[in-house]
């Protein structure tokens, strides 16, 4: 027993001297993540916390008093990316069930904390980071009512360590007004048709909130988990984010959260939102956009709507951040900067695009005093390219840093690249 407190006390020791580590990263191209970008910085870090942005044209610093200086000449620094909305370190393997933990037995489950189930020794989580990917928002899936997210840095020893910023927020499906069923005979989509559950469903929804309401508003000594996991969406501590696509829905989810004085809303998807900007802007909605390398759900539609769909909403000044749901998209998580490349071959600037997956989101997630922008006094949350960390192409991240902690940027995809590099001897 002493012997195993002794190794877990050198453990935590050396976790704690390499947050205390003083770093200063010289000469990158320092795209800040609130559209402004520093051509030749100095960034400074200690005690995981960003000290210093400065513009190295016209500021000096003494170098000496750094434990370590990374010379990034031609380089890129970028905040960290943001994943919201996802099931990294829920699930391995979709098609092998026993490896999927992001959904729980019940309709209405705002007490499921999706934290407890997060698994950081995955072997995607490595493969996401290495793209610059360094936190995400860990969702649960299923049901009317979800559960509660939580948003986790992507290391640590388990989810405690890992913990970002816990329960930010409960997870509502809105009902879907039409349904469409798999036909196995001819292996495509069937028409779309009535949702004959939709009113029994809302129903069950607004009695659920309504119960919780009074609840939490009472002077009630029993104790009720359910009702009392929805306190913060009634305060304003936590988010309500409700899952639609279209506008109908949409447009009752609104007023539905109005009805209950749901003091923080976010839509998740919203693939008809760019429809109904006035009404999101009026009610201070912001919007966690459906993965982008999509195809539009309307025939009359323009093919590449999904892709110009985030410059609509900038166009119209709603805030919107990018997610990846839908298949394979904890894997597919790696793919987040290239989907805001493409949001920026659309109509969104670079950094605009750049804000989609950084500040964006962590306004969203309620995190953006801390992290988001390469910023004084925030967590040394930041990774260094040596190229357009947004294009597929030159993405190639050398250095990145969690709260000033250094990341092992290895995983099993690089291995077996390499594996196979030096087997067939290619150069």
């Amino acid at each position: 027993m002493k012997k195993t407190i002794f190794t877990l006390l050198i453990t935590a020791s050396l976790f704690s001297n390499a947050q205390n580590k003083s770093i200063v990263i010289l000469n990158a191209v320092a795209h800040i993540g609130n559209d402004s970008v520093i051509q030749n910085s100095i960034i400074g870090i200690r005690n995981g916390k960003i000290t210093e942005v400065l513009d190295a044209t016209n500021a000096k610093i003494e170098l000496s008093n750094y434990d370590e200086k990374i010379e990034a000449k031609g380089m890129h620094v970028y905040p960290a990316f943001i994943a919201p909305n996802s099931t990294l370190g829920l699930t391995e393997i979709e098609a092998v069930r026993a490896t999927n933990d992001f959904r729980d037995v019940g309709s209405t489950l705002p007490n499921v904390r999706s934290i407890i189930a997060y698994n950081t020794d995955s072997k995607i989580i490595p493969t996401v980071r290495t793209n610059g990917v360094l936190l995400a928002q860990i969702t649960p899936r299923g049901g009317l009512v979800s559960g509660t997210s939580s948003v986790m840095m992507l290391n640590g020893w388990n989810w405690e360590d890992a913990a970002y910023k816990t329960d930010d927020g409960i997870h509502v499906n809105w009902p879907k007004m039409q349904t469409r069923s798999w036909n196995d005979n001819e292996q495509t989509m069937g028409a779309s048709e009535k949702n004959k559950e939709y009113t029994k469903q809302v129903n069950e929804l607004k009695k659920l909130f309504a119960d919780a309401k009074a609840h939490n508003e009472s002077d009630i000594s029993e104790k009720n988990l359910r009702f009392e996991s929805m306190k913060g969406i009634f305060n304003g501590s936590q988010n309500v984010y409700i899952h639609a696509n279209n506008v109908k829905e949409i447009t009752e989810a609104i007023y539905f959260s109005k009805s209950y004085s749901l003091k923080k809303m976010v839509i998740v998807g919203g693939k008809d939102s760019w429809m109904i900007t006035d009404l999101l802007k009026e009610n201070n909605v912001s919007v966690i956009v459906n993965r982008v390398h999509d195809l539009p759900d309307y025939a009359e539609d323009d093919v590449d709507l999904p892709f110009k769909l985030p410059a609509l909403l900038q166009k119209a000044e709603v805030l919107f951040c990018l997610n990846n749901e839908g298949d394979m998209e904890a894997m597919g998580t790696r793919n987040l900067p290239f989907m805001a490349g493409t949001a920026a071959a659309y109509g969104l600037t670079k950094e605009q695009a750049l804000k989609s997956i950084t500040i964006n989101t962590a306004k969203i997630l309620g995190i953006d005093n801390t992290t988001g922008s390469i910023e004084s006094g925030k967590d040394a949350n930041l990774f260094i390219s040596t190229g357009d960390a947004l294009d597929m192409k030159s993405n190639n991240v050398q250095h990145a840093f969690i709260k000033g902690v250094a990341i092992d940027l290895n995983n099993e995809q690089k291995a077996l690249y390499d594996k196979y590099k030096k087997k067939y001897d290619i150069k």
